[in-house]
């Protein structure tokens, strides 16, 4: 049998009873309204999948019902009925939004394979939707210590421009947070976001990863490829670690930023790239430029703004968000049931030197969410974290 549920809004009985009753029959579950008015009352008051929606209608025509409909942000897909005469305003309802149309008299087998595909494409939407909350909620900052609340600050006046961002602070501090939720709040959020990871990528390989290659290029490049700077075109690119890039290849993305343009590995095109780069790095990179590992007008290119992220030891406040946010996701993605912690093993949890930061105290929360009961008590914490970890001096 078939789930879902409809509304019928047809201002002619014999067709809203008989589309109804085949419904029915086919295991959905159907409403009825006589009119627009009475229709869009009975939408507000409950949560359809579909709704059948005549065109010409007494008191508010389909039109004026749908537009009404769309203004509810509503998932419900639209099918609209039309008669003789009314098919050039089902185009117009299609081109505003609506699924599809169905002209009178309404052949059966259309209708329910109609309603069957515009099911699928309802579920889908919820499906997307709830996947993309589930990884907002992965990517949420959390913490109200006077630090993050100025990094907020800091990407909310920042994100809306194009200026360049590099991000400074320890390994595991949540750097890459800060960088997508900058192009999250930015005007290409709806473009691709592109992280490369500089450290994990051999040197001699860093530039064919930035910027591709020719076919040919060198002994393993059997076709060409685009590189990552292609691939995040009006997006942003993320390079984390960019202290570990090679000298080379730094020269390279200082062109890049300084002509919006790059070359491919064995190539002699210019291609033309618009992209916001935000970089990060655990290391002092005025340091590294008097090593001289790193280039200072690369530096000057990359540190429009800057925003640092401090370590955990130095947002120890935070620990019962932070806590809390990760009990929350674990128990979503590892399916268990949500467990309470005590406030005696917050305060345990605040006494050690969390020297692997936020990613140190998500696998600590797993960890006692896994051999701990129903409650997370202090015991529990000095028994399976304190061995591995050290507590502050």
């Amino acid at each position: 049998m078939s789930n879902g549920h409809i509304l019928i809004i047809d201002d002619e009985r014999p067709i809203r009873n008989s589309i109804r009753d085949i419904l029915e029959y086919e295991g959905y579950t159907c409403e009825v309204a006589v009119d627009g008015i009475e229709g869009l009352e009975i939408f507000t008051q409950k949560k359809f999948d579909i709704v059948l929606l005549d065109i010409k209608m007494p008191r508010m025509d389909g039109m004026e019902v749908l537009d009404k409909i769309f203004e509810n942000n509503t998932d419900a897909q639209i099918i609209m009925l039309s008669g003789h005469g009314t098919v050039d305003n089902a185009v117009e309802a299609i081109k505003k939004g609506a699924y599809d149309f169905i002209e009178k008299p309404v052949d059966l087998n259309r209708l329910l394979i109609t309603i069957r595909n515009a099911l699928d494409k309802s579920t889908l939407i919820s499906e997307t939707k709830l996947l993309k909350r589930k990884v907002s909620k992965t990517f949420e900052m959390v913490g109200e210590s006077p630090a993050i609340s100025q990094i907020k600050d800091l990407i909310e006046k920042v994100a809306p421009t194009d200026a360049r961002v590099l991000i400074t602070g320890r390994n595991g501090t949540g750097k890459e947070l800060v960088a997508r939720w900058i192009h999250e709040k930015s005007n290409r959020a709806h473009m691709p976001f592109i992280e490369v990871n500089c450290a994990a990528i051999p040197s001699e390989l860093i530039e064919s990863e930035l910027f591709g290659h020719e076919k040919g290029a060198f002994t393993s490049a059997i076709k060409q490829r685009k590189g990552k700077f292609e691939q995040a075109d009006s997006g942003t690119i993320f390079l984390d670690e960019i202290g570990d890039m090679s000298l080379s290849a730094q020269a390279k993305v200082l062109r890049a930023l300084q002509e919006s343009r790059i070359s491919r590995v064995g190539g002699e095109k210019d291609i033309k790239v618009n992209v916001r780069v935000v970089a990060a790095t655990n290391k002092d990179l005025q340091d590294e430029i008097q090593k001289g590992n790193f280039r200072e007008d690369l530096y000057h290119r990359l540190s429009v703004i800057i925003i640092h992220v401090p370590s955990l030891n130095d947002r120890l406040d935070d620990i019962p968000l932070l806590t809390e946010h990760f009990i929350n996701i674990i128990s979503e993605e590892l399916n268990f049931p949500k467990k309470e912690i005590s406030p005696d093993a917050i305060e345990e949890l605040k006494l050690f030197q969390w020297n692997g930061n936020i990613r140190e105290l998500r696998n600590v929360v797993e960890r006692l969410m896994i051999l701990s009961n129903n409650v997370i008590t202090a015991d529990d914490v000095r028994l399976y974290v304190r061995p591995m970890g050290q507590t502050r001096n």
